[in-house]
């Protein structure tokens, strides 16, 4: 598993219950297991239901395809009512944190919500959409998607761990793929300052880093303030397409905490939020 620590910090079990297989950490979390392992746990044309981290809403899909993923399509009509529900009733390439539950297995996944490709079952939805895992990959990169990437951390208990783990480019990165999924954990975790997000983040329909680039030292990450400079695309609500190219202040409290981004300051340059 690529993103995960040593045992001794997060353990992961398997247990023989009942002729099944259980996975968890020690704490029952769902366990962000490898896209090698799922990719046989669960084949194609199995079925199992999806829970929503954040409403705790679920679902039923099946497997239908996908070698880099899994592509599923929800079961009933009725099954896609409630995905739908939890995209507030509008199709979206949103992340979203989710678990995925068959039989004793729980297993921290990301989904994004919007249809594609061909569809094969009556369930009033045209298409098929994806579900990620630990190791799995998009059809136009070889490494994972990082908002997937925090979508499974989030699902596992694992996204503080990771930010507060990460260096500065990596937090700027992260922080900028929280407002692309208008994720207010993510957002928060890695934001200096406690801002509204719920006021900020529908604002930001999209956002592309074009790039994040340091360079730093590790003399110059000894200190407790340095900056990325990024490229960024913005797409605004009633506006429409911004560019921005500058820097974001990276500031950590001290020696012992992670990098937080200076939000305040970022957002204000690129006139998403007003004291």
């Amino acid at each position: 598993m690529k993103f995960l620590k040593q045992p001794a910090v997060l353990i992961l079990a398997s247990f023989l219950l009942q002729g099944s297989i259980f996975y968890a950490d020690a704490s029952g979390r769902p366990a962000p297991l490898d896209w090698s392992e799922v990719n046989e746990l669960l084949p194609r044309f199995s079925t199992f239901t999806v829970e929503d981290v954040e409403t705790g809403k679920n679902f039923k899909v099946q497997r239908r395809a996908g070698s880099r993923h899994a592509d599923v399509q929800p079961l009933t009509a009725k099954d896609t009512a409630v995905m739908k529900e939890i995209y507030d009733g509008k199709w979206s390439w949103r992340r979203r944190a989710i678990i995925v539950k068959s039989g004793k297995l729980r297993i921290a996944a990301s989904m994004h919500g919007m249809p594609h490709g061909a569809g094969a079952l009556a369930n009033n939805f045209p298409g098929h959409f994806c579900i990620h895992f630990n190791g799995s990959t998009t059809h136009r990169r070889d490494e994972m998607d990082l908002s997937h990437k925090l979508m499974i951390l989030k699902s596992a208990g694992e996204l503080e761990a990771y930010t507060g783990n990460a260096g500065p480019e990596e937090a700027a990165s992260a922080f900028i793929a929280g407002l692309k999924q208008q994720d207010e954990d993510i957002a928060g975790m890695l934001s200096l300052q406690k801002l509204p997000w719920k006021k900020i983040l529908p604002a930001i329909e999209n956002v592309q880093l074009e790039s994040a680039s340091g360079g730093f030292s590790m003399e110059e990450k000894q200190n407790q303030l340095v900056d990325v400079s990024v490229e960024v695309v913005w797409y605004i609500k009633n506006e429409g397409k911004r560019h921005y190219k500058g820097k974001i202040e990276m500031i950590k409290m001290s020696a012992f905490d992670g990098w937080k981004v200076n939000a305040q300051k970022f957002l204000e340059e690129n006139r998403l939020f007003e004291r």
